[in-house]
């Protein structure tokens, strides 16, 4: 058997492949919207849960707190986000998106919908939803206890 023949034969090969394909063509999209794939990840996290933990942002970005640290410079100085006193611990900021930022992300959230679309298309509804469900339960039969 080729290497070919028992690589395509993996459930996590096939994945890496499917990451790697999406992963290329939405950083070719948002590139054209001036965003890099990370950005994107931590600006569609902050419209979800506006106000959320540094620690938490990087988590649901995929990155690490330094990594996420560094984007958060870089929205902040293209005034894509910014940082407000929690209103109960004065000392720890939260991050919001600003009206900017908010058209930004709904831009580039068309684009990532393209590229998804053309991922799925010869999938019916029903297969999308049961791929969907699938992939939620492969990713939390894998998740570290507690989260």
């Amino acid at each position: 058997m080729s290497a070919t023949n028992i690589l395509g034969g993996r459930v996590g090969y096939e994945l890496k492949r499917v990451q790697h394909g999406l992963r290329s063509r939405m950083d070719d999209a948002l590139r054209g919207v001036g965003l890099t794939t990370p950005q994107y990840a931590a600006l569609s996290v902050l419209m979800d849960s506006p106000g959320i933990s540094g620690a938490e942002l990087a988590r649901r970005s995929f990155v690490t707190a330094q990594t996420m640290n560094q984007i958060l410079a870089n929205l902040e100085k293209r005034n894509l986000i910014e940082k407000r006193p929690h209103p109960e611990h004065g000392r720890v900021l939260q991050t919001y998106l600003t009206e900017k930022g908010e058209a930004l992300v709904s831009s580039a959230h068309r684009e990532v919908e393209e590229i998804e679309e053309r991922m799925l298309e010869r999938l019916n509804e029903e297969e999308r939803r049961k791929l969907l469900e699938t992939l939620r339960g492969c990713a939390d039969s894998l998740a570290p206890e507690g989260r």
